[in-house]
């Protein structure tokens, strides 16, 4: 014990002199501070990207004002400077109001809270740049010299909009240049334009309105539809709610790579059962008849077609005769004269990678993964030589590794191998035979960047590019010679700087230093140091945890602390990371407070490999709990914590974690808070459930034991401690009706339990003063029942 004070006092000593410019006395870390603008993080790096023609870095940053309204940044390295490319007020002064279909897409993207610019994209040459506002469609002209001074003066009359609206068949609106470049306005005005996206030559823009695919000319603003039967249930170009929320696909059509065919899903949800949700606002109730795919309950019919842009015929292409699966993924061949997709079965155990040509010849299957107990989807194709063969990820070995494969014979060659998984392939330089990915090779809690090559005949002799301690998130241009670094760590906020493919830092775009002006640096005196270490699981596995120790560790009479243990715990996301967030900052609030803050990541959570994660499978909410009670058992007997006073805390599926931690092992705990949780697996949707859960009923209609042991229903009259139940009453992800079930058991059972609603809320609760609310009830409940008198 002696040892690890001594180890944490020093660690915090050598925090505070790595923080350059730390003031002697430190300011009250408050909530209200932490939830308020200007971020303490410093700035706010998103969408961050190197222009395809490597002119210009790019990314959406908050302004000092408005935390949570983005502008686009640039970065110039012919000038090193960095500055407000396109400022989102200088266009549309106030946040508009969202279509219905916007707003789900925001919240599956968990960014609702967020308005401005929140997303753009480059044509393939670099000098158009396309992004959304307010409903509308800009594409800014990066190159615009001269030429464009006449259409500049002519536009400054009109309003901030930019001239005035580009009405159908009318020459798109000019906006006045900014920064030496000319934005257009290609659409204005009523309905609400979805996902658009620039043909490859920025001539034109495809986008969805009224659940069709449309498309605009950008000179001329002329727009005509591409399909015509988009309506109620059915939708073209669009996402559906499962592939947005579970399978990482935001998009429903794709530019062929001469921009002259349009491919694009069909979606038809008329065989998903309508059901019926309440949004609860403040001041009015709304029915939402809305087609949520229950698990065990079919999915929508989805088909795929490709649409010529000039003539507008559609041909459909054939994607098998069972049409109950899934279409994770599409992208063109290289040639153009084919299109790739992975279909994946119902059961989530196989993955066929298929070429389906246009000419009409039978569609070939390049390649097929299976899996027990379920494939986990990628990003990671990339072809090369034209597409004669391509790079693969796959976690046939036990561990996900990246793999060449022969486009005709499906033939694959390990590139990479070893007990540690590939996060994922950034970058591939066919011209010096090199491949780019990140991966935490020495451990899941960072993640760096590694490169291997092509011809390499040995998998395991990979070669580490990044640095730093700490977690790297790399965008490369398009051929693999420099990349851009978003690094954080548990003692860095996020940093932004340019480097060479070999590791060699070009530039700081954000440096983002903790000096005396950084909104962080009141703070930064009592910042407190974060610890890693492993236990191990009941069958021997690694598990990883962090702990943040609190205010007055290591000093003399300092007691034992009350432990706030946050969990998460499901297979999607880890929370023991060496990186900087706004839960970071949380934890440094409670800290202060007096509080250790304590995670561990338990068993079936990615990035550990198949064996770590396999044993959740029909087993969710019993093998997590074993795991963190084991969590909690290390906690107690710690000589620094309070074995009376260890609370569960979680949101989502930490919420229902932090449930049935405290339902299975009543008296375990002194408290615990659950946000949005799941209580019946048999309430959330088929893709994410049906992988982990399988169906959840038998042949005769019964629930399988799986989902009697999975739900939180099953154990709710063993409840013994006090628990703060807390959800958005919009929640269209995690239902609001989870929660009701529990209140009425609860209440049906007469078990005293805290509650807080959040009118008019989805499932982050991201309402400007909500989410500070919801913190505030959070630290009220704890302090009332861990620090009770104080």
């Amino acid at each position: 014990m002696a040892l690890l004070r001594t180890l944490a006092l020093a660690a915090l000593l050598l925090n505070s002199m790595l923080i350059p410019g730390s003031p002697t006395m430190a300011d009250e870390l408050t909530l209200e501070r932490i939830f308020a603008s200007p971020a303490l993080d410093g700035p706010t790096l998103r969408s961050v990207r190197l222009a395809p023609d490597g002119s210009r870095v790019t990314f959406l940053r908050g302004s000092d004002e408005d935390r949570d309204r983005l502008d686009l940044w640039a970065y110039d390295p012919a000038t090193d400077t960095t500055g407000v490319l396109i400022a989102a007020n200088d266009i549309l002064a106030e946040p508009a109001a969202l279509s219905d279909e916007e707003e789900a897409r925001r919240e599956r993207a968990r960014i609702s809270g967020l308005s401005g610019i929140v997303e753009y994209r480059y044509s393939d040459d670099g000098r158009y740049l396309l992004f959304p506002l307010g409903g509308d469609i800009y594409v800014a002209d990066l190159a615009a010299d001269a030429e464009a001074e006449s259409d500049t003066a002519a536009s400054a009359d009109g309003d901030a909009r930019g001239g005035g609206p580009a009405g159908e068949g009318s020459e798109a609106a000019p906006t006045p240049r900014r920064a030496g470049i000319r934005v257009r306005q290609v659409t204005s005005g009523e309905p609400f334009d979805l996902d658009p996206r620039l043909s490859p030559d920025g001539s034109q823009v495809a986008f969805v309105r009224d659940r069709d695919l449309w498309l605009a000319d950008v000179a001329s603003g002329e727009i005509r539809a591409l399909t015509d039967d988009g309506e109620g249930a059915v939708s073209n170009g669009m996402a559906e709610f499962i592939a947005q929320e579970e399978m990482g696909r935001d998009r429903g059509f794709w530019w062929s790579p001469d921009g002259a065919h349009i491919a694009f899903l069909r979606v038809d949800e008329s065989t998903i059962e309508p059901s019926r949700r309440y949004e609860v606002e403040g001041d009015a109730i709304t029915m939402i008849e809305q087609r949520y795919p229950y698990a065990g309950t079919p999915n929508a019919r989805v088909e795929l077609g490709v649409v010529a842009v000039g003539s507008g015929e559609i041909r459909w292409l054939d994607l098998g005769e069972d049409s109950d699966r899934y279409i994770p993924r599409v992208a063109w061949h290289p040639a153009g004269d084919a299109i790739v997709v992975q279909r994946q079965s119902r059961d989530q155990k196989t993955l066929n990678l298929l070429l389906l040509r246009l000419d009409g010849a039978e569609p070939r299957r390049i390649l097929t993964e299976r899996a027990d107990p379920w494939i986990n989807l990628h990003d990671d194709l990339r072809f090369l030589d034209g597409g004669e063969s391509f790079v693969w990820s796959s976690e046939r070995s036990g561990y996900r590794h990246l793999y060449l494969v022969e486009t005709a014979t499906g033939e694959a060659r390990a590139l990479t191998a070893g007990e540690w998984p590939v996060d994922a392939l950034v970058a591939v330089d066919e011209d010096l035979g090199l491949v780019y990915f990140t991966a935490g090779v020495d451990g899941p809690t960072e993640q760096h960047l590694y490169r291997q090559s092509l011809a390499s005949q040995d998998p395991e002799a990979v070669q580490r590019i990044s640095r730093r301690s700490g977690w790297h998130e790399i965008t490369f241009d398009d051929h693999g010679r420099v990349y851009l670094d978003l690094y954080s760590s548990t003692e860095q906020p996020p940093q932004l700087s340019l480097h060479s493919s070999d590791g060699d830092r070009l530039a700081w775009l954000v440096e983002n230093r903790i000096d005396d002006d950084h909104p962080y640096a009141p703070y930064a005196a009592e910042h407190r140091p974060t610890e890693f270490g492993v236990l191990a699981a009941d069958d021997g596995q690694s598990m990883h945890y962090r702990v943040v120790l609190p205010e007055g560790f290591g000093t003399e009479g300092a007691g034992q602390f009350p432990v706030i243990q946050y969990v998460y715990g499901g297979p999607t996301s880890r929370l023991v990371q060496n990186r900087w967030g706004r839960r970071h900052l949380v934890e440094q609030y409670w800290a202060r407070r007096g509080y250790a803050v304590f995670s561990i990541d338990n068993r079936g959570i990615e990035g550990q490999g198949v064996a770590f994660q396999a044993p959740v499978y029909e087993n969710l909410g019993v093998l997590e709990v074993v795991d963190q009670k084991l969590g909690t058992e290390w906690l107690k007997a710690q000589p620094w914590a309070d074995p009376d006073r260890v609370a569960a805390f979680g949101w989502s599926y930490g919420g229902y974690m932090t449930l049935m931690m405290l339902m299975q092992h009543p008296g375990e705990y002194a408290a615990g808070v659950s946000v949005a949780p799941v209580t019946d697996w048999a309430l959330y949707d088929t893709h994410y459930t049906e992988r982990y859960m399988g169906m959840p009923r038998t042949d005769d209609g019964s629930p399988t034991e799986a989902y009697e042991r999975g739900n939180v229903l099953t154990y709710a009259e063993n409840l013994d401690d006090p628990l703060l139940l807390i959800h958005g009453m919009a929640d269209d992800n995690v239902l609001f009706t989870h929660s009701t079930m529990l209140m009425q058991q609860l209440q049906d059972a007469a078990i005293d339990f805290d509650l807080m609603t959040y009118p008019g809320e989805k499932h982050g609760i991201t309402g400007d003063g909500q989410r500070l609310h919801v913190y505030r009830q959070i630290t009220r409940f704890f302090d009332r029942h861990l620090r009770p008198g104080e």
